[in-house]
């Protein structure tokens, strides 16, 4: 239970905080690995490729907010939330472990379905796993600054895990080589993910149950009034923008590494210099945006990722270094864009909630997750034609000199595209007006 300041305990953060081990791992390292997997383990072509990867989650993209209107309507004496955290997550695991498990079936297409197959079940596991955790801090708190509080206790565990799953993934791979490395990886994320979804569902039991009753109507009608809401709409659209940024640039680690670099390995390095500056500076944004307020933060977030972006356009001439400091910057960057709109998230969900008395918290995050999936999916399908169009070459195992063009689509995949992404998602950013003031007269109570 919160104090009478608004504070949850530090354990409830925490415990919240550790589902992002989950979210992370399965975030990370499909977007990292399954590409190069398709293309460069199995022979797959990039476009083929690319619309594996994107199917499963454009498909969570229907089922999210399917997956937000049951959690909302589910009755549980632990809340309508966790009991979907154990169920979910514990089926996400196992589905993930056979992704990366495919047998020699003897001809690609048969392979290509395993592979689909299975991401689509760990998609469908993922949905009603992710939802009803994004939904938990509407519920839990009230309090405007707590809930940036609880987001700086996840984003640090997410950059945790994205810095553990994304250099590690790599290297077990490569370290037991072949198709076989693959599965070794799988069985090893999906333990970490395992390992989250317990510490989460374990660590939320004393958390606060939100007491507000779940929306009337169908799916469709409510769905039609969460579109109504301005500013979540101007939120959304930024978000999913710039996960859209993230995507491509997860997807072209790999190739950036051993393509343009030249070094396999240098993708574990890549991961640290993104992930170190996020797990160092997260509660540094959060606390310049207690003064600043959340969009102004959000705002500089943005724009010192699309630096770092830019930066790296110089990959294919300058010093590794140059590419890795400007990988540094991104995830300067990265860490703010995590914390400021997963704290006003919560907040239109909630104002919703106390202007209605109706909970459609499950709805708002179902919509939002949704839409930050469809972004990550389309990020390496995105990143997929540009490999084409660079005339990038497939392979089954082998080690393929890829041409020039192919090193410059790398390259203008992993910065310009990004960047500009990101600054176009700025334009919505900057309509928005929900501050601390507008959310207090909403909820009928002070900020804390």
């Amino acid at each position: 239970m919160s104090d009478a300041s608004g504070r949850l305990p530090r354990s409830v953060r925490i415990g919240y905080g550790s589902g992002s081990v989950a979210t992370g791992a399965f975030g990370t390292v499909p977007g990292l690995m399954l590409l190069p997997y398709l293309t460069d383990e199995l022979g797959i072509a990039a476009l083929w490729a690319g619309l594996i990867v994107f199917l499963p989650k454009a498909w969570d993209v229907v089922l999210n907010p399917i997956a937000g209107r049951i959690s909302d309507r589910t009755v549980d004496p632990t809340g309508p939330r966790r009991p979907w955290l154990i169920r979910a997550g514990l089926m996400l695991a196992g589905a993930f472990a056979l992704i990366f498990a495919a047998p020699d079936l003897g001809a690609q297409g048969l392979e290509a379905a395993w592979v689909l197959l299975f991401f689509v079940l760990a998609a469908s596991a993922y949905a009603f796993f992710q939802v009803p955790y994004v939904a938990m801090p509407a519920e839990i708190t009230s309090s405007y600054n707590e809930r940036t509080r609880l987001m700086t206790a996840r984003v640090a565990i997410l950059a945790f895990t994205i810095m553990l799953a994304g250099a590690s993934a790599p290297v077990i791979r490569d370290a037991v080589g072949g198709r076989a490395g693959y599965r070794v990886m799988g069985l090893v994320m999906a333990g970490l993910i395992v390992v989250g979804v317990v510490a989460s569902w374990w660590g939320t039991r004393d958390a606060p149950i939100g007491a507000v009753s779940a929306g009337a109507g169908s799916l469709r009608e409510q769905l039609r009034i969460v579109a109504r809401a301005r500013d979540f709409r101007l939120l959304l659209t930024t978000f999913v923008l710039q996960a859209l940024a993230t995507g491509c640039m997860l997807a072209g680690v790999d190739y950036l590494a051993g393509d343009v670099l030249d070094d396999r390995g240098a993708a574990t390095i890549l991961f640290v210099c993104f992930v170190g500056p996020a797990l160092l500076l997260t509660p540094v944004w959060a606390r310049w945006g207690e003064r600043v307020g959340k969009r102004r933060g959000y705002v500089v977030a943005s724009l010192v990722l699309a630096a770092g972006a830019l930066l790296a356009v110089f990959a294919q001439s300058a010093p590794a270094a140059v590419v890795f400091a400007a990988t540094a910057l991104v995830g300067v960057g990265y860490a703010g864009c995590q914390v400021f709109p997963m704290a006003m998230l919560p907040d239109a969900a909630a104002t919703d909630a106390a202007r209605t008395g109706e909970n459609r918290t499950g709805v708002y995050t179902g919509v939002w997750t949704a839409g930050e999936t469809l972004g990550l999916a389309l990020g390496p399908g995105l990143f997929a034609v540009v490999l084409a169009l660079g005339g990038y070459v497939s392979s089954e195992g082998g080690s393929v000199a890829q041409p020039g063009s192919a090193q410059t689509a790398i390259t203008l995949g992993f910065s310009v595209l990004p960047a500009t992404l990101v600054l176009v998602s700025l334009w919505w950013l900057r309509r928005y007006s929900l501050d601390a003031d507008a959310v207090a007269r909403a909820e009928g109570a002070h900020v804390v």
